[in-house]
Protein backbone atom coordinates (compact mmCIF):
# COMPACT_ATOMS: atom_id res chain seq x y z
CA UNK A 1 0.00 0.00 0.00
CA UNK A 2 1.25 3.38 -1.07
CA UNK A 3 0.66 5.18 2.33
CA UNK A 4 1.85 2.40 4.53
CA UNK A 5 5.33 3.59 2.50
CA UNK A 6 8.14 5.59 4.06
CA UNK A 7 7.56 7.62 7.42
CA UNK A 8 4.28 9.70 7.31
CA UNK A 9 5.09 10.85 10.81
CA UNK A 10 8.46 12.66 9.34
CA UNK A 11 6.07 14.57 6.70
CA UNK A 12 2.95 15.58 8.59
CA UNK A 13 4.21 17.96 10.90
CA UNK A 14 4.70 20.26 7.98
CA UNK A 15 0.94 19.78 6.72
CA UNK A 16 -0.08 20.62 10.70
CA UNK A 17 -0.93 24.55 10.44
CA UNK A 18 -3.86 23.60 8.11
CA UNK A 19 -5.05 21.00 10.69
CA UNK A 20 -4.75 23.94 13.26
CA UNK A 21 -7.19 26.17 11.51
CA UNK A 22 -9.46 23.82 10.64
CA UNK A 23 -9.72 23.13 13.97
CA UNK A 24 -10.01 26.48 14.99
CA UNK A 25 -12.75 27.44 12.14
CA UNK A 26 -15.22 24.69 13.32
CA UNK A 27 -17.83 26.47 15.83
CA UNK A 28 -18.15 23.97 18.96
CA UNK A 29 -14.86 21.50 18.51
CA UNK A 30 -14.24 21.27 22.92
CA UNK A 31 -15.74 19.08 25.64
CA UNK A 32 -19.52 17.70 24.36
CA UNK A 33 -18.08 17.15 21.32
CA UNK A 34 -17.42 13.90 19.35
CA UNK A 35 -15.16 14.36 16.64
CA UNK A 36 -13.92 11.53 13.79
CA UNK A 37 -10.47 12.66 11.42
CA UNK A 38 -10.41 10.27 8.57
CA UNK A 39 -6.40 9.43 7.05
CA UNK A 40 -5.60 10.41 10.22
CA UNK A 41 -1.99 9.24 10.22
CA UNK A 42 -0.25 9.88 13.17
CA UNK A 43 -2.93 12.48 14.11
CA UNK A 44 -0.84 15.82 13.70
CA UNK A 45 -2.89 17.62 12.13
CA UNK A 46 -6.66 17.26 13.49
CA UNK A 47 -7.19 14.46 16.34
CA UNK A 48 -4.74 15.63 18.78
CA UNK A 49 -5.70 19.33 18.43
CA UNK A 50 -9.09 18.68 18.75
CA UNK A 51 -8.43 16.56 21.98
CA UNK A 52 -6.94 19.26 23.55
CA UNK A 53 -9.41 21.60 22.94
CA UNK A 54 -11.94 18.71 25.13
CA UNK A 55 -13.18 16.75 22.22
CA UNK A 56 -14.11 13.02 22.69
CA UNK A 57 -11.64 12.00 18.86
CA UNK A 58 -11.56 8.99 17.16
CA UNK A 59 -8.53 9.21 14.50
CA UNK A 60 -8.99 6.79 11.48
CA UNK A 61 -6.90 5.71 8.99
CA UNK A 62 -6.69 3.36 5.92
CA UNK A 63 -3.61 1.48 8.02
CA UNK A 64 -2.34 1.41 11.00
CA UNK A 65 1.57 2.42 10.08
CA UNK A 66 1.32 5.55 12.08
CA UNK A 67 -1.08 4.70 14.99
CA UNK A 68 2.14 3.94 17.21
CA UNK A 69 3.50 7.63 16.57
CA UNK A 70 0.30 8.78 16.71
CA UNK A 71 -0.22 7.01 20.38
CA UNK A 72 3.64 8.75 21.35
CA UNK A 73 2.26 11.95 20.16
CA UNK A 74 -0.94 12.00 22.01
CA UNK A 75 0.59 10.73 24.96
CA UNK A 76 3.25 13.84 24.77
CA UNK A 77 0.38 16.40 24.32
CA UNK A 78 -1.70 14.45 27.49
CA UNK A 79 -4.70 13.26 25.49
CA UNK A 80 -6.50 9.88 24.96
CA UNK A 81 -7.44 9.36 21.44
CA UNK A 82 -9.26 5.88 20.02
CA UNK A 83 -7.70 4.64 16.72
CA UNK A 84 -9.41 3.03 14.32
CA UNK A 85 -8.60 1.49 10.70
CA UNK A 86 -11.01 1.82 8.39
CA UNK A 87 -11.17 2.68 4.81
CA UNK A 88 -12.57 6.48 4.08
CA UNK A 89 -15.44 4.79 1.36
CA UNK A 90 -16.50 2.20 3.77
CA UNK A 91 -16.15 3.85 7.21
CA UNK A 92 -16.63 1.38 10.41
CA UNK A 93 -19.08 3.39 12.10
CA UNK A 94 -22.71 3.24 12.98
CA UNK A 95 -25.09 6.62 11.28
CA UNK A 96 -25.13 9.72 12.94
CA UNK A 97 -22.50 8.68 15.50
CA UNK A 98 -20.48 11.84 15.21
CA UNK A 99 -21.21 15.92 15.80
CA UNK A 100 -17.84 16.74 13.39
CA UNK A 101 -16.69 14.64 10.66
CA UNK A 102 -13.00 16.25 9.75
CA UNK A 103 -9.90 15.17 6.73
CA UNK A 104 -7.03 17.13 6.27
CA UNK A 105 -5.57 15.61 2.91
CA UNK A 106 -6.36 12.32 3.66
CA UNK A 107 -10.22 10.86 2.58
CA UNK A 108 -9.89 12.75 -0.69
CA UNK A 109 -7.20 9.92 -2.19
CA UNK A 110 -9.87 7.58 -1.70
CA UNK A 111 -10.75 5.91 -5.15
CA UNK A 112 -14.32 6.13 -5.11
CA UNK A 113 -15.23 10.15 -4.39
CA UNK A 114 -18.86 9.44 -4.67
CA UNK A 115 -18.65 6.75 -1.63
CA UNK A 116 -16.21 8.69 0.25
CA UNK A 117 -18.51 11.58 0.28
CA UNK A 118 -21.61 9.86 1.18
CA UNK A 119 -19.68 8.14 4.27
CA UNK A 120 -18.57 11.60 5.46
CA UNK A 121 -22.34 12.28 5.50
CA UNK A 122 -23.95 9.21 6.61
CA UNK A 123 -21.54 8.96 10.02
CA UNK A 124 -22.11 12.65 10.90
CA UNK A 125 -25.46 13.36 12.66
CA UNK A 126 -27.94 15.71 11.35
CA UNK A 127 -26.69 19.17 12.87
CA UNK A 128 -23.39 18.40 12.63
CA UNK A 129 -20.49 19.76 10.68
CA UNK A 130 -17.80 18.27 8.09
CA UNK A 131 -14.39 19.93 7.95
CA UNK A 132 -12.05 19.20 5.03
CA UNK A 133 -8.61 20.26 3.50
CA UNK A 134 -7.84 19.17 0.25
CA UNK A 135 -4.90 20.05 -1.93
CA UNK A 136 -6.43 22.25 -4.99
CA UNK A 137 -5.54 21.20 -9.03
CA UNK A 138 -3.90 24.50 -9.86
CA UNK A 139 -1.96 24.37 -6.48
CA UNK A 140 2.23 23.37 -5.20
CA UNK A 141 1.10 19.77 -4.19
CA UNK A 142 -0.77 19.13 -8.45
CA UNK A 143 2.52 20.77 -9.88
CA UNK A 144 4.65 18.10 -7.57
CA UNK A 145 2.33 14.81 -8.42
CA UNK A 146 2.70 16.22 -11.78
CA UNK A 147 6.48 16.13 -12.06
CA UNK A 148 6.69 12.22 -10.79
CA UNK A 149 3.13 11.10 -12.88
CA UNK A 150 4.81 11.86 -16.09
CA UNK A 151 7.17 9.33 -15.71
CA UNK A 152 4.53 6.59 -14.07
CA UNK A 153 2.43 4.36 -15.84
CA UNK A 154 -0.94 5.74 -16.74
CA UNK A 155 -3.99 5.52 -14.12
CA UNK A 156 -6.57 3.12 -14.26
CA UNK A 157 -9.44 3.98 -16.44
CA UNK A 158 -12.57 5.93 -14.58
CA UNK A 159 -9.45 7.11 -12.60
CA UNK A 160 -10.25 10.16 -11.03
CA UNK A 161 -7.90 12.99 -9.62
CA UNK A 162 -7.68 13.05 -6.30
CA UNK A 163 -6.85 16.53 -6.50
CA UNK A 164 -10.88 17.32 -7.36
CA UNK A 165 -11.51 17.37 -3.71
CA UNK A 166 -9.68 20.79 -3.98
CA UNK A 167 -12.01 22.00 -6.82
CA UNK A 168 -15.04 23.92 -5.28
CA UNK A 169 -17.69 22.94 -8.30
CA UNK A 170 -16.59 19.21 -7.82
CA UNK A 171 -16.94 19.55 -3.73
CA UNK A 172 -20.46 20.87 -4.38
CA UNK A 173 -21.09 18.83 -6.63
CA UNK A 174 -20.22 15.97 -4.69
CA UNK A 175 -21.81 17.06 -1.39
CA UNK A 176 -24.82 19.56 -1.55
CA UNK A 177 -27.16 16.84 -3.50
CA UNK A 178 -26.49 15.45 0.13
CA UNK A 179 -28.02 17.74 1.78
CA UNK A 180 -24.74 19.87 2.95
CA UNK A 181 -24.39 22.98 2.98
CA UNK A 182 -21.23 24.65 2.25
CA UNK A 183 -18.60 26.82 2.94
CA UNK A 184 -15.37 27.13 1.07
CA UNK A 185 -12.43 29.09 0.87
CA UNK A 186 -8.67 28.47 -0.17
CA UNK A 187 -5.50 29.05 1.75
CA UNK A 188 -2.19 27.98 1.70
CA UNK A 189 0.08 25.81 3.95
CA UNK A 190 4.01 27.24 3.52
CA UNK A 191 6.60 24.94 3.60
CA UNK A 192 10.35 25.52 4.74
CA UNK A 193 13.04 23.48 4.58
CA UNK A 194 16.95 24.13 4.65
CA UNK A 195 17.08 23.83 0.42
CA UNK A 196 15.09 22.16 -2.64
CA UNK A 197 17.55 19.16 -2.06
CA UNK A 198 16.71 19.28 1.65
CA UNK A 199 12.94 18.53 0.77
CA UNK A 200 13.52 16.14 -2.13
CA UNK A 201 15.79 14.16 0.39
CA UNK A 202 12.78 14.03 3.07
CA UNK A 203 10.26 13.41 0.29
CA UNK A 204 12.06 10.71 -1.55
CA UNK A 205 12.35 8.72 2.20
CA UNK A 206 9.30 9.61 4.06
CA UNK A 207 6.40 10.72 1.39
CA UNK A 208 4.48 7.65 0.66
CA UNK A 209 3.36 8.21 -2.99
CA UNK A 210 6.73 9.23 -3.96
CA UNK A 211 8.58 6.64 -1.91
CA UNK A 212 6.56 3.97 -3.99
CA UNK A 213 7.46 5.88 -7.39
CA UNK A 214 11.08 5.61 -6.57
CA UNK A 215 10.96 1.75 -5.90
CA UNK A 216 8.68 1.77 -9.07
CA UNK A 217 10.91 3.53 -11.34
CA UNK A 218 14.29 2.12 -10.19
CA UNK A 219 17.00 2.99 -12.69
CA UNK A 220 14.68 5.51 -13.93
CA UNK A 221 14.61 7.27 -10.49
CA UNK A 222 17.43 9.85 -10.57
CA UNK A 223 16.09 11.29 -13.81
CA UNK A 224 12.85 11.76 -12.32
CA UNK A 225 13.94 13.12 -8.73
CA UNK A 226 15.91 15.61 -10.93
CA UNK A 227 12.74 16.93 -12.12
CA UNK A 228 11.35 16.93 -8.58
CA UNK A 229 13.92 18.77 -7.07
CA UNK A 230 14.07 21.43 -10.34
CA UNK A 231 10.01 22.10 -9.43
CA UNK A 232 11.20 22.84 -5.72
CA UNK A 233 13.79 25.14 -6.75
CA UNK A 234 11.48 26.59 -9.36
CA UNK A 235 8.60 27.99 -7.23
CA UNK A 236 10.97 28.41 -4.31
CA UNK A 237 10.20 32.25 -2.73
CA UNK A 238 12.67 32.52 -0.43
CA UNK A 239 15.41 35.31 -0.70
CA UNK A 240 17.92 33.46 1.85
CA UNK A 241 19.28 30.42 0.41
CA UNK A 242 16.88 28.44 2.40
CA UNK A 243 13.14 26.71 0.38
CA UNK A 244 9.71 28.16 1.11
CA UNK A 245 6.92 27.19 -0.92
CA UNK A 246 2.50 27.88 -0.86
CA UNK A 247 0.72 24.72 -1.08
CA UNK A 248 -2.73 26.01 -2.07
CA UNK A 249 -5.51 24.52 -0.32
CA UNK A 250 -9.39 24.31 -0.18
CA UNK A 251 -10.90 24.46 2.82
CA UNK A 252 -14.30 23.13 3.41
CA UNK A 253 -16.89 23.53 6.56
CA UNK A 254 -20.74 22.06 5.42
CA UNK A 255 -23.48 21.80 7.75
CA UNK A 256 -25.03 18.47 6.79
CA UNK A 257 -28.88 18.87 6.67
CA UNK A 258 -31.74 16.43 7.79
CA UNK A 259 -31.34 12.60 7.68
CA UNK A 260 -33.81 12.38 4.51
CA UNK A 261 -31.68 14.90 2.17
CA UNK A 262 -28.67 13.99 3.39
CA UNK A 263 -30.03 9.82 2.31
CA UNK A 264 -30.23 11.11 -1.43
CA UNK A 265 -27.97 9.28 -4.11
Amino acid sequence: MVWEAGDWDQIAPHLAPAGGRLVAGIAGVGPGMRLLDIGTGSGTSVAIPAAMRGAEVVGCDVTDAWFAAARRRASQAGVEIEWVVGDAAELPFEDDSFDIVTSTFGHMFAPDQAAAARELVRVCRPGGTIGLCCWTPEGHSAGLFGSIAERMPPPPPGFQSPLLWGSEPHVRALLEPLGVALDVRRDVVTMRFDSPEDQARLYEDNFGPMVSAKAMLGDEWPAARAAVVEFFRSTNHADDGTLAADYEYLETIGRVGDAQARRSP
